[in-house]
């Protein structure tokens, strides 16, 4: 078994981690407390191994298709957002639900996206070129995004200092650390074994994050199963038109099959477990962002399947 089998079955780990993670709240709640303290290592952790597995010392190789990564931008960082400002239209009108969609929504994801482009027989290499500048983009641009949509909500009651501590600590640091792992592996003659060694731990990584957010937030949960419904609707109708926008910018710039299937895995995937930790140090009036977090990258698993036999069957065919 090889860490890409676990990550084909990472959708039943994931499910089974929270369905576990609720009963236990539910039967014993106080677990929940206690297990709490243990979150923020585990992010730690999952955020470094993941950012092991984006190719950072890659950043050179990505112009060699400029159209596949200009329309990679424009979809991404331009048309996107403008889907998602779309879409708040009809987002329940909670600032916590609200600020836990554009979180989720806003940030393209840069690793199990290459996964999936891989086993939907899209270009890997573009995928793997593209990953670590859609990675620093968002870092970049997330900011403006959500001055943008909430304004000077955003800075007054959510620029706290636990969101920032978050942010650099768990983001920013990790991913520093694993810009250095990588350069002094690529020095080793076993550095891309040890690589492979760390793409074991993301999945199971999250799969335990996953159960103790579930076991702390299991009344929350309980009492937002229309809210969930609604969100389901919001995050399918996201990927549908994420998949019409992979499929226009392809033609418009001209785009193979396979560079068209990788527009429409980025499109479709969405760094839900990044913003995690950003989420979990909000305020605790907005604990139903973590809520909306884990539930579209549910939702986002489960379309994936979908999304692996319908975009090389439909979206994008080979031409014969």
């Amino acid at each position: 078994m090889t860490h890409l089998s676990l990550e084909k079955n990472q959708l039943f780990i994931y499910l089974l981690a929270v369905l576990l993670g609720l009963i236990l709240g539910v039967m014993v709640p106080e677990m929940g407390g206690r297990l709490e303290i243990v979150v923020w290592p585990l992010l730690a952790a999952l955020m470094y191994t993941t950012f092991t597995q984006v190719p950072l010392t890659h950043l050179r190789d990505a112009f060699y298709k400029p159209e596949v990564l200009l329309a990679a931008i424009l979809g991404n960082f331009v048309l996107i957002p403008l889907a998602v400002a779309c879409l708040l239209l009809v987002a329940p009108d909670d600032p916590a639900v609200k600020l836990g969609i554009l979180l989720v929504l806003l940030v393209p994801c840069t690793d199990w996206f290459i996964t999936f482009t891989q086993l939907g027989g899209g270009d890997t290499r573009l995928a793997i070129t593209f990953a670590p500048i859609s990675l620093l983009l968002q870092i970049l641009l997330l900011p403006f995004y959500l001055w943008l949509f909430l304004g000077d909500e955003f800075h007054l009651n959510l620029a706290q200092g636990e969101m920032v501590w978050a942010f650099f600590s768990l983001i920013i640091v990790p991913l520093m650390l694993a810009f250095l792992t990588q350069k002094w592996l690529a020095k080793q003659d076993n550095g891309e074994r040890v690589i492979n060694f760390l793409a074991w731990f993301p999945v199971l990584l999250l799969a335990m994050v996953m159960f103790i957010i579930a076991i702390s937030q299991v009344t929350i949960v309980l009492q937002s199963v229309s809210l969930l419904f609604h969100l389901s609707v919001i995050f399918l109708l996201f990927l549908a038109i994420t998949a019409v926008m992979a499929r226009l910018l392809s033609r418009l710039f001209k785009l193979s099959s396979r560079q068209g299937r990788v527009l429409a895995f980025s499109f479709g995937t969405r760094n839900s477990f990044v913003m995690l930790p950003i989420a979990l140090a909000l305020p605790a009036s907005y604990e139903l962002a973590v809520v909306v977090i884990v539930f579209q990258s549910l939702v986002e698993l489960i379309a994936m399947m979908v999304f692996l036999w319908w975009v090389p069957k439909h979206l994008f065919p080979l031409s014969r």
